[in-house]
């Protein structure tokens, strides 16, 4: 009934909480790794799933949409998953009982993802409740290709919505956090510095369904922040998050994750845009891709 496809690096620290939450639900679990160096593939295995391998091309998109072409699947539904979220027992009840019933326009379901900060639950500051699709026909369904901010879309199809939480946790320390974070700086400069240069070609989204609260959030970024000056916009959308959308409830280990989500890594992609701006002001078109490509290959 149901195929989970999990993406994987060196993630032997979450993915046996990951497949247990959701093995009782799922005809089959498919681990597409990306060579990793610790025990993720065996763990993996030793739980029952299936592991395949594929070269990570910093692009999420890319090997999420290998994943679904290369891995077989043949069940009438697939779950994308991250490797540091897992099901609570009631949302795994909820699919266990509500997905064989679905009718045949159902194209795809919601999951309401609840977001834990070193162990703070984030309720405030705009993080709960986010609902993304995340279980679809896989023949309607793919992930668009961006560099940053990639959701599943479909073809065709109705969305509906379940009831129960699917959890983001991550387990990692604060240093790998920042990392992650710089890399998705470089990414997501890229795209605001292609949208202005046109430098390479964007996916064309016509032909896709989207979730309301998707296309809300990305039109308010795409047609509100980016056209903010420099530099003064993480200020802005820091006392928005904190202020007006009540972050500022969270508590100390919110507080944390408002301030370097909301405010410093906004400001480190602002950073990168002016960066490219400074070195590239009397450059060729050509050389402004060439600059691009090789930021997202030290990334």
């Amino acid at each position: 009934m149901l195929t989970a496809v999990i993406l994987t690096y060196n993630e032997s620290l979450h993915i046996e909480r990951c497949i247990s939450s959701i093995k009782d639900a799922c005809s089959r679990i498919c681990i597409v790794d990306s060579y990793s160096t610790d025990s993720t593939c065996e763990i993996a295995r030793s739980l029952g799933a299936e592991v395949f391998q594929n070269k990570w091309e910093n692009n999420y998109a890319r090997q999420m949409n290998w994943a679904f072409q290369n891995c077989g699947i043949s069940t009438p539904w697939v779950l994308r998953m991250d490797a540091d979220e897992y099901f609570l027992p009631e949302l795994l009840a909820e699919v266990k009982s509500r997905l064989p019933q679905l009718s045949s326009n159902i194209g795809g379901i919601q999951l309401t993802r609840r977001v834990v900060f070193k162990g703070t639950w984030l309720r405030h500051g705009g993080f709960y409740p986010i609902h993304l699709l995340r279980i679809f026909r896989p023949e309607w369904g793919h992930c668009e290709q961006r560099l940053m901010d990639e959701h599943i879309v479909l073809s065709q199809g109705k969305v509906i919505q379940f009831k129960n939480d699917i959890v983001d946790e991550n387990l990692n320390p604060i240093h790998w956090w920042v990392t992650k974070h710089n890399n998705y700086a470089i990414r997501e400069a890229t795209d605001i510095i292609n949208r202005k240069y046109h430098l390479f070609d964007r996916e064309n989204m016509s032909d896709s369904v989207t979730i309301s609260q998707v296309s809300k959030k990305r039109f308010a970024k795409e047609m509100i922040y980016n056209n903010l000056p420099l530099g003064v916009r993480p200020t802005l959308y820091f006392i928005y998050r904190f202020c007006f959308q009540l972050g500022i409830l969270d508590g100390p280990k919110g507080w944390l994750f408002h301030f370097m989500q909301g405010f410093w890594y906004r400001l480190l992609v602002d950073a990168n845009v002016m960066e490219f701006e400074a070195a590239n002001r009397t450059t060729t078109p050509i050389q402004k891709l060439n600059y691009l490509e090789r930021a997202l290959k030290c990334h």
